[in-house]
């Protein structure tokens, strides 16, 4: 007779690639959400372009000085993303790791919809936005990819 591989249950397997997953996730990339923050995603999108893919430091450096509305909370949402990484990995030294911020996008959040007089007895609808940005870091070591630098080169 012939001898029958005995099949794994799908639930084994989806536990295995779960257990996988959670392996894989104890080091590399970390994210920070910030939510429902009352400025236009918009004015937050301006921001968050002029530190995406930029290291650490300089991004802190950028925000410090950036007169801009969101830059002050994004500057908070970073040391948040940065804290979160030490905490993950505890092992490596935070100045050896070449943090940089490898993605930072900025999503609509709810809408607050209030009514403002208009003349003859109108209403004109004013909308108060909000938006949501995650911020992921990464170190240098683990991506191998080169980082903008806002240094001009010189030939």
């Amino acid at each position: 007779m012939e001898a029958t591989a005995k099949k794994t249950k799908r639930s084994v397997l989806k536990r295995e690639k779960r257990d996988a997953k959670k392996e894989a996730a104890k080091t590399g990339a970390v994210k920070a959400r910030l939510t429902n923050v009352p400025t236009s995603p918009r004015k937050m999108r301006l921001v968050a372009d002029l530190i995406r893919g930029v290291r650490v430091n300089q991004a802190l450096n950028i925000l410090k000085y950036e007169p801009k509305v969101g830059a002050e909370k994004i500057e908070k949402l970073l040391l948040s993303a940065i804290s979160n990484w030490s905490a993950k990995n505890s092992e490596q030294k935070l100045e050896e790791a070449d943090l940089f911020v490898k993605d930072i996008f900025v999503d609509g959040g709810r809408i607050l919809k209030r009514l403002r007089p208009a003349p003859q007895g109108r209403a004109h609808r004013i909308r108060k936005r909000s938006n949501h940005v995650t911020l992921v870091v990464d170190s240098l070591k683990n991506v191998g990819t080169e980082v903008k630098s806002t240094e001009k080169e010189t030939k």
